[in-house]
């Protein structure tokens, strides 16, 4: 037997429990992990509550969690890419991130194919701070709008873990980027990792403060917060710009009217699925060695907020929701 958080049912994070967990011997194609750190995201806190992701009723009980960093401890039948020793990262299965969960675990089995080898210039912690989050922003930033110089980006939660990767990268490709943050120290940190302008959104009202910053408007909005933040944001982008809406921590995006982006001045609008990254082997295999060079080259320093044991993790949620982090949450086994 093994150690799981486990869900018997949506609620808070009260429903979390630290529980009995047997681990079958892997599979065909699957290798078995010793987890040495797991990575919360703010898609475990929707899938814990039962809230709008969730296409198809929970089957409970369920593990939650898409990301970790382990060992690996033996494999199964025709697994050739992976052997026993292995360090090794995954982040998401074949699937949409509700489907497939179960990284809150001591071990579990996991398809051989997802699995990445870590390079040495990777510690597990980094690593399982940085693969769901370092995804999404690689999906914005390949496939979706790629900032250049000139361009001033504006990017909400900017001190958050998938925040602080965005904000890297744009200055890495040249552009200018503001961001939006919860507190002072919030906005140290996004300064920090190279944020040029921090708006406190609680304190003033972010659309003129960025209007202030960027007269002309801004030529993309990378938002992870949704419902709080998107509608209003269409009043920041220059003409042609782009609103790229990647999560909802405050809630669903309402119903845009499309002639809201003509009066903005024929704006365009994304909403990106992690799935269409995490699905596709091929894709992800190379995400993940883009990600892996330009940590390792420092080009991103991978920010560790907090850490928590397995057994804890209703504290860590309640810390996240709280907005107690700036930076990557991590369970610890």
């Amino acid at each position: 037997m093994t150690k799981a958080i486990r869900i018997h049912e949506n609620g808070g994070p009260e429903v979390l429990r630290f529980e009995d967990y047997e681990v079958l011997p892997p599979g065909p194609g699957e290798a078995r992990v010793r987890q040495t750190a797991i990575g919360i995201n703010f898609s475990d806190i929707n899938v814990r509550r039962g809230g709008f992701y969730t296409a198809r009723p929970a089957q409970f009980p369920l593990i939650l969690g898409n990301e970790a960093a382990g060992v690996v401890t033996s494999v199964g039948p025709g697994v050739t890419g992976v052997t026993p020793g292995d360090r090794v990262a995954y982040a998401g299965m074949t699937a949409e991130f509700f489907e497939r969960t179960g990284a809150y675990a001591e071990e579990r089995n996991v398809p051989a194919e997802r699995l990445l080898k870590l390079p040495a210039t990777l510690s597990d912690q980094q690593a399982a701070g940085m693969m769901a989050k370092g995804f999404t922003a690689s999906l914005i930033i390949n496939h979706v709008y790629r900032p250049k110089v000139g361009d001033t980006i504006l990017i909400h939660a900017a001190a958050s873990g998938v925040g602080l990767v965005l904000t890297q990268w744009a200055k890495y490709l040249g552009a200018s980027v503001i961001g939006t943050v919860g507190s002072s120290e919030k906005a140290r940190i996004a300064k920090a990792h190279g944020c040029d302008h921090t708006v406190l959104y609680r304190e003033v009202d972010f659309v003129d403060a960025v209007k202030d910053i960027a007269p002309p408007g801004v030529a993309a909005v990378f938002d992870g917060v949704g419902k709080d933040t998107f509608v209003s944001s269409l009043r920041c982008v220059r003409p042609f710009g782009m609103l790229v809406n990647y999560g909802n921590a405050s809630g669903r995006v309402p119903p845009i009217d499309l002639l809201k982006l003509s009066e903005g001045g024929s704006l365009s609008v994304c909403r990106p699925a992690l799935s269409t990254l995490t699905g596709n082997v091929a894709l992800m295999r190379a995400a993940a060695a883009e990600l892996f060079d330009l940590v390792g080259r420092g080009v991103f320093r991978i920010r560790i907020s907090g850490t928590y044991a397995l057994r804890d993790a209703a504290a860590a949620h309640r810390d996240i929701e709280a907005r107690a982090h700036a930076g990557s949450v991590l369970l610890l086994p």
